[in-house]
């Protein structure tokens, strides 16, 4: 399944999932379609009309515990999972469908997407393929919360995390233009603490999720273990972090630094690198120097199926 790293991709056939939504709980049918060469990716309300809402930062909604898009009041929920398998694997063009307003949590994390984009094939358009590459530094601070963006070949992430125990302090660094995603980020799940259950569904969140979609914390570590790596707590928050920069609509090229960061300061990274129109330009990925992608193996055991807390 290799492919040219500088033409435009997408999907080479439709793919079905269904589940339920992490915090509403409602049952969803989704399908993702491929879509013409310089389309995007964009969200299709079955049940409103095929409404669609294209996934870019002027469409950004809610943040707090999941990244959301709206346009016309519109909703579309839980986006970040599915946005961060198509620009892990290099997915540039889908449309993607769906019968309610959120996303299915899946297993929670991107594996099942990484899946079924594999067994479906990943098909190369007639179109050069556009980068967001960073001029100049664009910084994000909130007190002892910070995240950056700088200038740098490839697409480097580095993040550190400090939760509370059992969790503590992770940090990661991950060069997506390795092609690594799809071993090393996207079967990491979403997690949180089993004490924080209670507020959070009298919030009105949380109200799909249980130990088949999320790794769930106890005092003493995960009630639902073993870990599919050590450090897959902040392996996700790189796994949401890459969904929510796709907002910017393209691919960056540059070098992010994060640090106890979350969906808010992410996409207030995407808003405030857009307006800075000096700190950005468009680039085409040069064909001299771009390297055939062959997707890296995924994890030794399947992981197939699958995630919850809104980490």
């Amino acid at each position: 399944m290799a492919s040219p790293a500088h033409l435009e991709q997408t999907i080479a056939a439709p793919i079905e999932l269904e589940g339920i939504g992490l915090h509403s709980g409602a049952p969803v049918k989704m399908r993702l379609l491929p879509a013409p060469a310089g389309s995007g990716i964009v969200f299709r309300r079955t049940d409103l009309d095929n409404f669609e809402i294209p996934a870019g930062g002027r469409n950004v909604a809610k943040v707090s515990y999941a990244t959301s898009l709206m346009r016309q009041g519109v909703l579309i929920s839980t986006t970040e999972h599915l946005l961060s398998a198509l620009i892990g694997m290099g997915v540039d063009n889908v449309i993607a469908e769906l019968d309610n307003l959120e996303l299915p949590i899946l297993d929670g994390s991107a594996l099942p997407y990484v899946q079924a984009f594999m067994n479906a094939g990943i098909r190369t358009q007639r179109r050069r393929r556009e980068t967001i590459r960073v001029l100049r530094p664009v910084e994000v601070r909130e007190g002892e919360k910070f995240i950056g963006v700088y200038p740098g070949s490839g697409y480097k992430i580095e993040y550190t995390i400090d939760f509370p125990a059992p969790i503590g302090q992770q940090k990661t660094c991950i060069d997506l233009a390795a092609e690594t995603y799809g071993a090393l980020i996207a079967p990491a799940r979403t997690f949180g603490y089993k004490a924080d259950e209670k507020k959070l569904r009298d919030m009105g969140l949380i109200r799909g999720a249980s130990e088949e979609n999320a790794i769930v914390l106890g005092p003493k570590g995960p009630q639902n273990g073993p870990l599919r790596f050590a450090d897959e707590y902040v392996r996700h928050k790189v796994l949401d972090l890459i969904g929510d920069l796709a907002l910017a609509g393209r691919r960056i090229e540059g070098h992010v630094v994060a640090e106890r960061a979350g969906h808010a300061m992410h996409t207030a990274l995407v808003s405030r690198l857009l307006k800075d129109r000096s700190a950005w330009e468009l680039a085409h990925v040069p064909v001299e120097t771009a390297e055939d992608i062959a997707p890296a193996p995924l994890s030794g055991n399947s992981l197939s199926s699958a995630a919850m807390v809104g980490a």
